[in-house]
């Protein structure tokens, strides 16, 4: 039934539990997985003369890149066909960059975890999840973490 499953990775325990459904879905299905890292906006306000953004983009870059090659080792243990993309948001929500990679990819299925994050931490963290869920085209699956 899916045959293109993307699973955006953080490094999280969540994120983990949901790779792992999306292995056993791609197993069950002989399905392609892609694993996508988007890496958030850095800039910060009037913060400019005491950050020094190059560092942080390269230590977020090598840290997007860490996590998708361990995420893509474990595909590749368990024997999926598996694809990385590491992304930028470029201003974008983390949510509609996901959605213009499973567009583009041409995605069946969007397995995310979610931390069910409620009340004040869900204003202020947000949830990507949730606006993944909200503009998807395709359907979704939420893993929640433990």
């Amino acid at each position: 039934m899916y045959q293109r499953i993307l699973v955006p990775v953080d490094g999280s325990p969540t994120s983990e539990r949901a790779l792992q459904e999306a292995i056993r879905l791609a197993q069950q299905q002989s399905a392609q997985l892609e694993l996508v890292h988007i890496m958030g906006d850095i800039r910060l306000m009037d913060a400019d003369s005491y950050i020094n953004y190059a560092e942080m983009k390269e230590t977020i870059t090598s840290t997007g890149k860490k996590i998708l090659a361990q995420a893509q080792t474990v595909v590749q243990q368990a024997g999926a066909a598996v694809e990385v993309k590491l992304l930028e948001a470029r201003g974008e929500r983390i949510a509609s960059a996901i959605m213009e990679e499973a567009r583009r990819w041409q995605a069946d299925l969007i397995v995310i975890g979610t931390h069910g994050r409620t009340g004040f931490s869900r204003v202020l963290f947000g949830s990507v999840a949730e606006g993944v869920v909200r503009t998807a085209h395709i359907p979704v699956l939420l893993i929640r973490g433990a």
